[in-house]
């Protein structure tokens, strides 16, 4: 293993935000991992995975482990399903394209979100009315102090809304060095309620789209209006959407009777974000190279050499604007770091 000093990290986050790292090492193998980790303090380490959904506002004044532990393999099947184990440096978009190839269903709505297999859960990556719970089976998972390995299982993680035991009593305390899904081998169940999704099948002739098709869509969708983070540094939905009582769902109706909204539950209403952000006037803003996207005003870019600081800032306006307007409270779903 090699141990990179003062190491920029602008290639490892998808903004683009040029930060070093005192100490870098790129982790291929779970016995690298466990070395690394018997000779650290947990407090020293600070862990990497895709660099996806992070804003970094400063240095990193810690060792950076870099995980890229690669491989996928079938752990079982049956006629009609299978259920898969991907290590958690794989590429999420890469990985997802793998199983289509397999014919394999379940993930096609989450095509090109960005990032690595090991950060999903942690999340719960979602998108088109699906969540990356709903083909989880468990993950492995290292123990920082003790070194030993547990699988949760989907009830361990208590996934919800782009979030996870990961993000909350458990953060910083384990590393997810795999993760296992149940796929579907036929009969797949398509989810296509998403408006977006049967327009753009419906605009290229398809009448009986298969898990592909799905997949194609998607993709499209979201080149359409997401920036490539390769050409314009982002980490894609920058806020969550928010979750709002009924009843005071209704009284913004009344203000604006325009607004789009997805019933959660019998007493809850989810409102899109990118909607109060564009009603309130920031879509397309910048100041200096941080700016909101032009055509997804949930996005927030960084054109060229904007700080992690300067990005925060801006969010933090737009928190403040929509709080203004709507008396709702916008919560980042990136990691500020």
């Amino acid at each position: 293993m090699r141990v990179l000093r003062n190491f920029s990290l602008k290639d490892h986050n998808s903004f683009g935000i040029d930060v070093r790292a005192d100490k870098f090492i790129s982790i291929e193998n779970l016995d690298n991992l466990k070395s690394i980790l018997r000779k650290s303090y947990a407090s020293e380490l600070f862990i990497l995975g895709g660099g996806s959904n992070m804003l970094l506002t400063g240095d990193i004044h810690k060792m950076v482990l870099h995980i890229a532990i690669k491989g996928k393999k079938v752990v079982s099947e049956t006629d009609n399903h299978v259920i898969l184990e991907a290590a958690a440096g794989e590429n999420w978009h890469e990985f997802v394209l793998w199983t289509l190839k397999q014919n394999y269903g379940g993930l096609e709505n989450l095509s090109l979100i960005p990032g690595n297999v090991g950060t999903a859960p942690i999340q719960n990556i979602g998108a088109y009315g699906v969540e990356l719970k709903d083909s989880f089976v468990s993950c492995i998972a290292l123990n920082i102090q003790t070194l030993e390995e547990k699988e949760f299982s989907l009830e361990d993680c208590n996934f919800s809304y782009r979030n996870s035991i990961f993000k909350n009593q458990l953060k910083g305390q384990y590393i997810i060095t795999s993760v296992k899904f149940r796929l579907t081998k036929n009969h797949h169940q398509l989810n296509i309620n998403y408006g977006s999704i049967r327009a753009e099948l419906a605009e290229k002739g398809i009448n009986s789209p298969e898990i592909k098709d799905i997949s194609n869509a998607v993709i499209a969708i979201r080149q359409s209006k997401l920036p490539d983070p390769k050409k314009i540094g982002n980490s894609g939905s920058f806020f969550k959407n928010p979750v709002i009582a009924k009843d005071q769902f209704e009284e913004l109706k009344r203000k604006f009777p325009e607004i789009p909204s997805y019933e959660v539950s019998e007493e809850e209403i989810k409102v899109p974000a990118g909607w109060l952000i564009d009603t309130a006037g920031y879509k397309g803003y910048r100041l200096g190279d941080a700016g909101v996207h032009k055509n997804q005003a949930l996005v927030l870019v960084n054109y060229g050499e904007a700080t992690g600081a300067e990005i925060l800032n801006l969010s933090k306006t737009i928190q403040k604007a929509i709080k203004d307007k709507f008396g709702i409270d916008l919560e980042a779903e990136v990691n500020i770091i």
